[in-house]
């Protein structure tokens, strides 16, 4: 399984209706570090498969939903569980680090 794009439209049902935690990255095609983070968040989406979805969400062409959840920089990753935003995390992290956020997090390896 690979990322999973979300949009305004989908996210009721993609990210807060989801039987498991779901790790939203809200990013922007201009964004460096949005780019710097996509290959690892693929890969923790191929590892992790069936324990969390990793969703991408482009503020560009969705800007209702990181206003709502007051994304004021990007990439800014948001992991819901049970329709409830449980942690975030502001900026880019190797993928080591991301796998710890959500080890904290309550989503096991």
């Amino acid at each position: 399984m690979s990322t999973v794009k979300v949009t305004d439209e989908s996210f009721q049902a993609d990210v807060l209706g989801s039987s498991q935690p779901v790790l939203v990255d809200f990013w922007a095609e201009w964004c460096g570090p949005c780019k710097q983070i996509a290959p690892a968040l693929e890969q923790i989406s191929e590892e992790l498969a069936g324990k969390v979805t990793i969703a991408k969400l482009d503020i560009e062409q969705s800007p209702t939903t990181p206003s709502r959840y007051g994304v004021r920089g990007i990439p800014t990753m948001m992991l819901f569980k049970d329709g409830q935003m449980t942690a975030m995390k502001v900026g880019a992290m190797p993928k080591q680090k991301i796998l710890e956020w959500l080890a904290e997090a309550g989503v096991a390896a």
